[in-house]
């Protein structure tokens, strides 16, 4: 697997880069999402280079200072109310700025689905589909449901975005948390595939 096309350079120089920026079990779970990710396209029809690439930078902004993500909100005119929210959505949805940036990535599929991994989307590509459910399935997640999702996964992308999305606001508001509205649209656009057996 070489990512030269998308980031102009191997993916081992790319490992190598990920080593100075994220700690040592972050990029274990990175990893992990490179993989299930490349899985998820094999069996769906997808460009597996692509999908493990996304993957495997999906979460390249997720250790960065509150500051930072802030600076970054401002410096690309970026949606003000982000700055109510945390690292959660910030990884996301603004990290992909620090990625251009840094690995001058310009594929618009790829960092939409880095965008949207946490929060999901009312319309999504397959790509941000597949890391959508990556990052819920990866070998190294155990909680209860995770075999579940897992087995839905290898059904239906559909059907695995709608358990997440629907495990994920469920434990959101155990939590009494506020739920971040692109999640809750993700919730209601998918939320059908639940009912299909």
């Amino acid at each position: 697997m070489t990512y030269e096309t998308y980031v102009g350079m191997t993916r081992e120089n790319l490992l190598e880069k990920l080593k100075s920026q994220v700690s040592k079990k972050r990029l274990q779970h990175m990893l992990g999402v490179e993989k299930a990710s490349i899985y998820l396209a094999e069996i769906n029809g997808y460009d597996p280079e692509k999908a493990g690439l996304a993957g495997l930078l999906h979460d390249y902004a997720k250790e960065l200072s509150n500051e930072e993500f802030l600076a970054l909100i401002d410096k690309y005119g970026l949606d003000p109310d982000l700055k109510n929210w945390g690292n959660n959505i910030w990884h996301g949805k603004v990290g992909i700025y620090k990625i251009q940036e840094d690995l001058g990535v310009t594929d618009s599929e790829i960092l939409a689905a880095i965008e949207n991994h946490t929060t999901g989307s009312k319309d999504m590509s397959v790509l941000a589909k597949i890391v959508y459910v990556a990052d819920y399935i990866e070998d190294n997640r155990h909680f209860p449901g995770v075999e579940e999702a897992r087995q839905l996964a290898e059904v239906s992308l559909d059907k695995a975005v709608a358990y997440e999305t629907a495990h994920t606001i469920e434990h959101l508001a155990h939590q009494a948390v506020p739920i971040y509205p692109q999640t809750i649209e993700t919730y209601n656009a998918y939320v059908n595939y639940l009912k299909e057996t």
